[in-house]
């Protein structure tokens, strides 16, 4: 990761969460924090427990991260952003972290004069993991729509055409859904689950095939051991099976509703 890329992160990750970018130079800015922000970053728990308690006036802290020194002012004082920094890597967790759920809208340009409805879609992004002594991550996108059902695949790539915004428009107005998001997130799981099953799964065969290779090695290695040697036997067969036995992982990544006015075809 390049540091204008850090840069640019830096700086779409603190006005997704509402700070202030107080400056926002080559090679540094200086980020106002919110107060969630400050909580979540600063490690201060004691100081707001104190202000809640006496209601005291919140004084969220002011970030000045450097990501480019040859850049910044030899004067400045603050923390040097890059790939290993611990800092950076907070944020990556904490976008991680609250960008977990998401509710967006779409905007319709030109419809002022008449109300728009918008239809509610369930988008949910997975990573399928499919384990055995090797590993292959397949990342899938799904949409359904909340009202007739429908399935919709590489969702995120869909509304990523569309103009959306965290507030609903003026003359707009979201349908309710008649699948609630509990049952629409239970159909996208059933979904991936019968289009795992019904993959070719020669993988799994074939890794089989080493463990049992492996296995035999091992049973032979033992076979003239000694009794007081058996339980290592079985510590060295269930490792085998820890690295050979196949298995399909399936993982929330994040998700979110999109009220769409517009079909995601």
């Amino acid at each position: 990761m390049k540091q204008q890329e850090i840069h640019q992160f830096l700086k779409r990750f603190f006005l997704a969460n509402d700070c202030e970018l107080v400056e926002d130079q080559q090679g540094y800015m200086i980020v106002q924090l919110t107060i969630d922000l400050d909580k979540e970053l600063m490690n201060r728990p004691f100081y707001w427990h104190y202000l809640e308690k006496t209601g005291g006036v919140p004084n969220p802290a002011r970030l000045t991260l450097i990501t480019d020194p040859n850049h910044a002012p030899k004067d400045l004082k603050g923390e040097l952003i890059h790939f290993g920094s611990p800092r950076l890597h907070q944020l990556f967790a904490c976008a991680k972290k609250l960008s977990g759920y998401i509710r967006l809208y779409e905007n319709i340009p030109g419809q002022m004069s008449k109300h728009v409805a918008l239809k509610p879609w369930l988008s949910m992004n997975v990573k399928i993991s499919y384990q055995c002594d090797r590993k292959r991550d397949v990342f899938r996108s799904i949409g359904l729509q909340l009202i007739n059902g429908q399935l919709v695949d590489n969702f995120h790539e869909t509304v990523q055409k569309f103009n959306l915004s965290a507030k609903i428009p003026d003359y707009c107005f979201t349908l309710s859904p008649l699948i609630m998001p509990k049952s629409g997130m239970i159909r996208i799981e059933n979904t991936i689950r019968q289009a795992v099953l019904q993959e070719d799964h020669q993988w799994a065969a074939d890794a089989r095939e080493r463990w049992a290779k492996d296995l035999n090695l091992l049973e032979h290695f033992y076979e003239d051991a000694e009794e007081e040697l058996i339980e290592s036997l079985e510590m060295e067969r269930l490792a085998l099976k820890e690295q050979y036995e196949p298995k399909v992982n399936v993982s929330i990544i994040n998700g979110g509703l999109f009220y769409l006015a517009s079909e995601a075809m």
